[in-house]
């Protein structure tokens, strides 16, 4: 019964992107995103998700993004545009307090969607998170703000 709520969306989202609202379109859609939902059930049936959602931290994580977004922004913009670009671009080992699959995937994502900083890699043991950062100068500085910052929330969003 989920599976067909999920698949409703996929296939109202199919219908308005290809731009035919046909049944027989509808139906493809559908069929479409039956098989997508099938096959990411496969791939995340071993995965962990979170065992609580906490709607309120979950809200402050989202706001926290969002400033950071456009902070970031911001800070690249000028960067760019200044006559003199001083850049101190550098890898960084971030050590990870998420232990889940889950947490680490979104911290990781965060991270890359924020303007000046790229998840690189995460170590084998899943206990350190690679980060390249536009402006390392600093790089005790870009950790203090990772962990103060995204990884704190995302362990009281879902923890």
């Amino acid at each position: 019964m989920i599976v067909l709520f999920l698949s409703l969306p996929l296939a109202i989202a199919w219908v308005a992107v290809t731009g035919s609202a046909s049944p027989h379109n509808f139906v493809l859609g559908l069929a479409l995103s039956l098989l997508s939902l099938a096959v990411m059930r496969e791939a995340f049936a071993r995965r962990s998700l979170p065992r609580r959602i906490r709607p309120l931290s979950l809200l402050l994580l989202a706001g926290l993004f969002l400033k950071e977004l456009a902070l970031s922004a911001w800070r690249v913009a000028l960067t760019v545009l200044s006559p003199h670009m001083r850049l101190a671009p550098g890898i960084l080992a971030f050590p990870l307090s998420a232990r889940t699959d889950f947490e680490i995937a979104l911290l990781a994502n965060l991270i890359t969607l924020t303007p000046g900083t790229l998840s690189v890699d995460v170590s084998a043991d899943r206990r350190t998170l690679y980060v390249h950062a536009l402006d390392c100068a600093d790089p005790d500085a870009v950790r203090r703000d990772i962990a103060a910052g995204f990884e704190r929330r995302i362990m009281e969003a879902f923890r």
